[in-house]
C-alpha cells in the first residue's frame, strides 16, 4: 500500500470502538493515524497540521460530519484534503448530500476491513498523484515565467540592437549621401567659378569698350558729315542708334544673370560644407538662405499652380556652433517636404479650407484657394535658437503623424522619397546637436516643424 512517509490519516468518530477498529486496521499496513471524537477537535488538528486523508463520521453530537465537512471545504487551506464519510446511513439522499459537500467517497458501517483499506489506498494514491501534478504544474508555471522573462529580455535586447543598427545605417547613409552630394555640389560650384569669373571680369571692360565706341561714332558723325555714300547706307541699314542702346541693355541683363549665377554658386558652396568632423560657428540665416536659393526653382509658379510665397521673420540670432552641412540638410528636407505638401494639396477641398498665415492676407472664402505659403521664423528662447518652418497646406493625418520619424516610412510614391529624410533629420538635430525636432499639424491648417538648437 502506498503511504506518505510524513503524512497521517485523521479518523473522526464519537464512538471509541469505531476509532479503535479503523486505527488498528490502518496501522497494520504502516499508516500513521491521528484521532478526534468530534468535529471541533478535528478542525483544530487539521489547522495545526494537514492530514493526507480524513475518515469523517456523519452522525456526531454537536457539530455533525456534514457541518464539519462544510467548514473544512470553506477554508482555502483545508479545502483540498480528501474526505471519506463513514456512516451507518445507507440511503441515497445522505450519500448525495455528502458528495455534494465535497466528500470523495463513502464507507458504510459496520466496517469491512478489506474494503476500508482498498478505498483508503485508492484515495491516498489519488492524493499523491494530485500533489505530484500540482508540483509539476507549479514547476511548469515557474518555467514558463522564467522563459517569458528571458524572451522579454531577449526581445528587448534585439529591439535595442535593431535600433542601434538602424541608427548606424542612417548615419552611414547620411554620411555617404552628404559626402557624395558635397563632392558633387562643390565640384559644380568650382566648375562654375571659372566661367562666372570670366564673365564678371569681362563685363566691366565690355561696358567701357561700348562707351568708347559710342563716343567715337558720335564724334565721327559730328565731324565727318560728308561721309561716303556707302558708309551712310551701311549706317542707315543697321540702325546704329538702336544697336548702341540695345547693346547696353543686353550687357546689363548679362551682368544681372552673372550676379544670379554667382549667388547660386555661393549658396551651393555654403550648402555643401563638409565640416562634419568639428563644429564651427555660423549664421543660421545663411544656411536657410542658401537652401531657399537652391530650391528657388520649385517655389516658382508652374502651370496652374501659383508661386509659393516665402514669408521670413528672422530674429536677432547669435552665431551658432554646429555642423553647417548637416544642418542645411535638415533645412532642405523640411522645406522640400513643405513644398511637396503644398503641391499635393493644391486644388483639394481640404486645402481650400486652409487659411493664410496671420497678418499676411485676409481670410479667403471656402470656395477660393489661399496663396500657398511657407513661413520661416527664427528666435532665441531659453538658451535655444528656435527655427520654425510652417506651411498652410492640408496638414498630416493623425495615423501618419505617429509614424513620421519611423525608419523608411514614407507616404510618397515609389521613386519620390526614401523614408529616411525625417529620420536622418531627427538624428542630426537630437544626436549630433543635442537639440530637439518636433512638429504640429492640423487638418486643413497646415504643418509646422520646430527645430530647437542649444546656443551653448
Amino acid at each position: 500500500m502506498h503511504h506518505s512517509a510524513t503524512g497521517f490519516i485523521l479518523i473522526v468518530d464519537d464512538n471509541s470502538t469505531n476509532l479503535s477498529v479503523l486505527s488498528q486496521a490502518l496501522k497494520q499496513v504502516g499508516l500513521k493515524i491521528r484521532m478526534a471524537m468530534d468535529g471541533a477537535s478535528a478542525i483544530n488538528i487539521v489547522q495545526q497540521q494537514s492530514p493526507e486523508l480524513i475518515l469523517l463520521d456523519v452522525q456526531m453530537p454537536g457539530m455533525d460530519g456534514f457541518e464539519t465537512c462544510t467548514r473544512l471545504k470553506a477554508n482555502s487551506a483545508t479545502q483540498t484534503i480528501p474526505i471519506i464519510f463513514t456512516t451507518a446511513l445507507a440511503d441515497t439522499d445522505s450519500k448525495v448530500k455528502g458528495l455534494s459537500l465535497g466528500a470523495v467517497d463513502y464507507i458504510t458501517k459496520p466496517f469491512e476491513e478489506q474494503e476500508v483499506l482498498a478505498r483508503v489506498n485508492v484515495h491516498l494514491q489519488l492524493r499523491h498523484l494530485t500533489k505530484t501534478l500540482e508540483e509539476k504544474n507549479a514547476q511548469l508555471q515557474q518555467g514558463n515565467e522564467i522563459l517569458e522573462q528571458r524572451v522579454s529580455e531577449r526581445t528587448a535586447e534585439l529591439s535595442q540592437a535593431l535600433q542601434e543598427l538602424q541608427r548606424s545605417q542612417l548615419h552611414l547613409v547620411q554620411s555617404e549621401k552628404m559626402s557624395a552630394l558635397g563632392q558633387l555640389v562643390a565640384g559644380i560650384a568650382h566648375e562654375l567659378n571659372n566661367p562666372i569669373g570670366c564673365l564678371v571680369n569681362n563685363l566691366t571692360p565690355a561696358f567701357e569698350y561700348v562707351s568708347d565706341l559710342t563716343q567715337i561714332i558720335e564724334f565721327y558723325q559730328q565731324y565727318f558729315p560728308e561721309a561716303t555714300l556707302k558708309l551712310e547706307q551701311t549706317i542707315g541699314e543697321v540702325d546704329i542708334e538702336f544697336i548702341l542702346q540695345d547693346l547696353l541693355k543686353l550687357l546689363k541683363s548679362m551682368k544681372l544673370s552673372t550676379e544670379r549665377i554667382k549667388d547660386i554658386s555661393i549658396s551651393l558652396r555654403n550648402f555643401s560644407r563638409s565640416d562634419a568632423t568639428a563644429k564651427v560657428q555660423v549664421n543660421v540665416h545663411d544656411g536657410l538662405e542658401s537652401t531657399l536659393t537652391i530650391l528657388g526653382h520649385r517655389l516658382k509658379a508652374v502651370g496652374d499652380r501659383p508661386a509659393i510665397e516665402v514669408i521670413k521673420s528672422y530674429g536677432e540670432l547669435p552665431k551658432l556652433e554646429c555642423y553647417p552641412g548637416l544642418l542645411n540638410q535638415v533645412f532642405m528636407n523640411i522645406l522640400a517636404n513643405a513644398i511637396d505638401a503644398l503641391e499635393e494639396g493644391l486644388g483639394t477641398r481640404e486645402w481650400g479650407l486652409g487659411r493664410a498665415f496671420p497678418d499676411t492676407q485676409s481670410p479667403v472664402p471656402n470656395h477660393q484657394y489661399p496663396t500657398p505659403q511657407i513661413q520661416i521664423q527664427t528666435a532665441v528662447a531659453d538658451e535655444y535658437v528656435v527655427i520654425r518652418i510652417a506651411d498652410n497646406g492640408i496638414g498630416i493625418p493623425p495615423e501618419v503623424q505617429q509614424k513620421m520619424f519611423d525608419y523608411l516610412f514614407t507616404t510618397k510614391a515609389v521613386g519620390k522619397g526614401t523614408g529616411m529624410g525625417l529620420s536622418i533629420s531627427r538624428q542630426i538635430i537630437e544626436e549630433k546637436h543635442g537639440g530637439q525636432l518636433s512638429f504640429m499639424s492640423q487638418a486643413g491648417q497646415g504643418t509646422e516643424f520646430a527645430i530647437a538648437l542649444p546656443i551653448r
